[in-house]
């Protein structure tokens, strides 16, 4: 049995003590030039990034959050429209929905992958749905759905095959929430794709506990399009075009160059990274089959393990127990560092009351909600300290 231990959910000091010498380098760099907001750390993280996600076009802005709100409105959206997408995500998701005028529509997620579930999809389109010429309409307020927004959640790609197929029959655009992917890859039909690459638009978040985090917040839109990497140019800047010239109404959601100049001296590292964390995925998975612990506790689904490299980036370790709660009290006490992503299902958040919905509308989405459990995870976490983590949740089921 291991000794005492402290294990958080995340560090990121030793990130930092490795970093810290280039980044204030660069840092010295912007304050000696005075030039903060869009300026060439921005412009040369736009293309490293790019280079990286294999887009043609990357555009920073503020945070994840306006990166959402940017791309919905340049996709218009207001009160005449519906968008359908995921109850079991972070708020922004639906939030920026509503900021626009927008109704969410929410459909449950799968049980394994705890992403947006094409079965119930097809079946929402086909019963809550109708086509009346080129629009697909929602039934019961007569609203026209706009668009399909699926969330890569914790670090897993949605099953975005099926996904796209249906967004073209019923003439959809999708908007990937990217937010917790980056770098995470699809096996699309006969290619491999990445996170941010299978949409008309995909939206990245930079908050500092990502797996590329900045210092600071900080997002990125990404879209294969010309005119609409443009629209989304334009938008971060008060739809600005020239200087002081507006001919849309958009926002501030500038990118900074403080923040770019941080994502830009990681992003290199972000692939290894990115392998570490799938390391620790499969000490932990493996450790909790020695254990026995696999009939109380259910690890992370895998889904394309054998399909692609990067099939997970892992930016949560999430597990899920009918005792999740109590589990978490006990890992409290042991020292070690849990989170519950997310406790309660948009569908069910007050802010969201004026939709009607009622516990068990979406079933899954709220088993999630009350049986999952995220555990520590980063790149640099020990195996001694894993090992700690299992050996306490051992303790809890025996």
């Amino acid at each position: 049995m291991l000794g005492p231990m402290r294990v958080p959910l995340l560090d990121l000091s030793e990130q930092y003590r490795s970093l810290a010498g280039p980044i204030r380098e660069r840092l010295d760099e912007i304050f000696a030039t005075q030039r903060f907001i869009l300026g060439p750390n921005v412009e040369r993280f736009e293309k490293a990034i790019a280079q990286f996600i294999g887009t043609p076009h990357a555009i920073g802005i503020s945070s994840g959050t306006d990166a959402l709100l940017a791309v919905y409105m340049a996709l218009g959206f207001g009160p005449d429209d519906a968008i359908i997408t995921s109850p079991y995500s972070f708020f922004a998701t639906a939030g920026c929905v509503a900021r626009t005028g927008a109704l969410p529509l929410f459909v449950d997620i799968d049980r394994a992958t705890y992403n947006l579930s094409p079965e119930r999809l097809a079946e929402f389109l086909k019963k809550e749905c109708e086509k009346r010429g080129e629009a697909t309409v929602y039934r019961r307020t007569g609203k026209t759905v706009r668009a399909i927004v699926p969330v890569h959640l914790f670090g897993l790609c949605c099953d975005m095959e099926p996904i796209s197929a249906l967004a073209a029959e019923y003439r959809l655009p999708l908007i990937e929430d990217a937010a917790q992917a980056i770098g995470a890859e699809y096996p699309f039909g006969s290619e491999v794709k990445q996170a941010g690459t299978m949409s008309d638009y995909a939206c990245f978040s930079f908050y500092p506990s990502k797996n590329l985090g900045a210092a600071g917040d900080a997002g990125l839109v990404t879209t294969n399009d010309d005119a609409r990497a443009q629209l989304v140019r334009s938008l971060r800047q008060h739809g600005m075009e020239p200087r002081y010239y507006h001919h849309l109404i958009g926002g501030n959601f500038r990118l900074d160059e403080i923040q770019a100049a941080v994502l830009d001296v990681k992003l290199p590292l972000l692939s290894g990274w990115s392998e570490a964390r799938r390391a620790a995925a499969d000490f932990y998975t493996s450790e909790l089959r020695k254990a026995g612990l696999t009939q109380d506790v259910v690890p992370p689904a895998e889904p394309y393990r054998d399909k692609v490299k990067s099939h997970h980036i892992y930016h949560q370790y999430v597990i899920r127990t009918e005792r999740r709660d109590a589990l978490a009290k006990h890992l409290e006490k042991r020292e070690v560092g849990t989170a519950i992503y997310y406790p309660v299902g948009l569908h069910l958040q007050k802010a969201f009351d004026y939709l009607g919905h009622k516990r068990g509308d979406l079933p899954e989405t709220e088993r999630a909600a009350d049986e999952t459990l995220a555990l520590p995870i980063f790149p640099e976490i020990s195996r001694e300290a894993q090992s700690y983590v299992v050996e306490a949740i051992a303790q809890f089921f025996r």
